[in-house]
């Protein structure tokens, strides 16, 4: 399985869902980053669980940090954290180590390691391994923040319920990066959250979309045709677990557009080069244009849900019915959120590092 990504930046994922610990390895950091261990524990609770909103397993993600850090700072070296497991029912999970979850990678998974893959709570494949993005994210994001980048995303819809749009970025993206559950308008927020209390009382689930925004990168950062930074921000994105589609700027809406109408025209502001609208979503023939990078992301309903479903005995391969036991999330959305900004980190990092070299740009 490729566990890896990245070129010059890369995250190394490990662990699974009710094994000992999940965890992380960053390599290709500059020495001298600030390391803050309360940052990562902020971000980390930005993923946990909320409420009756979200599962019932209960993990406190109390992270140790065993290389690659020393007094504080980056050393250089590949820094590896690890996350224990505590709250683990496994015995909840036997039944679907014969029965598929549809909509689950449970299929997929005993096909490919021909039935030795760890069934448990989704094994490698479930969102607890998420915890590790988050972690070795949260580094990242303080990197970028030291170098002027921001990043911050939020619930854009669940269900039939939407946020407003972004207006003020920067007045925004500081509302959003404390809030647990990151919305713009407090009138959706119950909405969103009736809608999934709701599902979840049916014994059922709900999906939505989140939207990023990125300030402060420069222009003339990605590359052409097969390294483009939309072509890597999806590859990243898509890493996450629930994600099933990516659009940037005005993204589909482009295609029922005249150019006049979709064209950015270039202007002169504050001295320096920009466009009057963005509808390409700050990124032109794969590059950075220096605006604002926008991007949505669409989060499919959890697929492991309380209601029967029709699907098959593997063992068997005989037709039957499920409903899922053990403990599940009505709606991940709010809680992939930070997911998304850590791998967008991930990404920003590497290609800035490839751009500028690893010293010039983190140092």
């Amino acid at each position: 399985m490729k566990n890896i990504f990245g070129n010059a930046v890369t995250l190394t994922l490990f662990g699974e869902s009710h094994g000992a610990a999940i965890g992380a390895v960053l390599d290709g950091l500059a020495p001298g980053i600030e390391v803050d261990e309360e940052y990562i524990k902020g971000q980390l609770s930005l993923r946990r669980p909320q409420d009756a909103l979200s599962t019932p397993r209960r993990e406190q993600d109390e992270f140790s940090i065993v290389s690659g850090v020393y007094n504080g700072k980056t050393t250089g070296t590949p820094l590896c954290i690890l996350i224990p497991n505590r709250d683990t029912k496994s015995a909840d999970y036997g039944e679907i180590a014969i029965k598929c979850r549809p909509g689950h990678a449970d299929y997929t998974g005993f096909v490919k390691y021909g039935g030795f893959n760890d069934p448990r709570g989704g094994g490698h494949f479930s969102g607890r391994i998420t915890a590790a993005i988050v972690a070795a994210g949260a580094i990242l994001l303080s990197a970028l923040k030291a170098r002027g980048i921001t990043v911050a995303t939020h619930i854009a819809s669940i269900g039939s319920v939407c946020d407003r749009d972004f207006s003020d970025l920067l007045a925004d993206m500081r509302e959003l990066n404390g809030k647990a559950f990151a919305v713009l308008d407090s009138a959706a927020e119950e909405k969103m959250k009736a809608e999934i209390l709701a599902a979840k009382a049916e014994g059922d689930s709900i999906g939505g979309t989140l939207e990023t925004v990125v300030l402060g990168m420069p222009a003339g950062v990605g590359e052409p045709w097969f390294d483009t930074v939309e072509g890597l921000l999806s590859h990243a994105i898509f890493s996450i677990p629930a994600v099933k589609g990516i659009e940037f700027g005005k993204g589909f809406s482009l295609a029922g557009m005249r150019g006049s109408e979709a064209n950015d025209p270039f202007i002169i502001s504050d001295g320096k080069i920009a466009t009057e609208t963005n509808n390409a979503g700050g990124i032109l023939g794969g590059i950075t244009s220096g605006m604002p990078i926008l991007f949505k992301t669409a989060i499919k309903p959890t697929p492991t849900i309380s209601r029967e479903q029709k699907t098959v005995d593997i063992k068997a391969e005989a037709e039957t019915t499920l409903a899922a036991a053990g403990r599940h999330d009505p709606c991940i959305v709010h809680r992939a959120r930070v997911v998304v900004d850590s791998v967008t980190a991930l990404v920003l990092c590497d290609i800035l590092t490839q751009k500028y070299g690893t010293d010039g740009f983190l140092k």
